[in-house]
């Protein structure tokens, strides 16, 4: 079984939180609230710039995600 590229995290005690989490390479948090971002992976300089480039369009990426979960939940 393969994992979603993208999952929703809630936590009780984050309640303004709106947490999304990225399962593959560069795995990550983001805060979509306030854009505070968890990096689960350790970088080397190669990654790091290859990282500067793709960076945006992963946070774009979990927000796109977001926004097309909350619309499901509406239907």
């Amino acid at each position: 079984m393969s994992f979603p590229k993208f999952l929703l995290g809630d936590n009780t005690d984050y309640p303004e939180a709106i947490f999304v989490v990225h399962t593959e390479f560069p795995r990550f948090i983001i805060n979509l609230a306030d854009d505070d971002v968890e990096w689960l992976e350790e970088f080397d300089k190669n990654d790091e710039k290859e990282l500067e480039n793709e960076a945006g369009n992963l946070f774009q990426a979990a927000n796109d995600f977001y926004d097309r979960e909350i619309e499901r939940y509406k239907e």
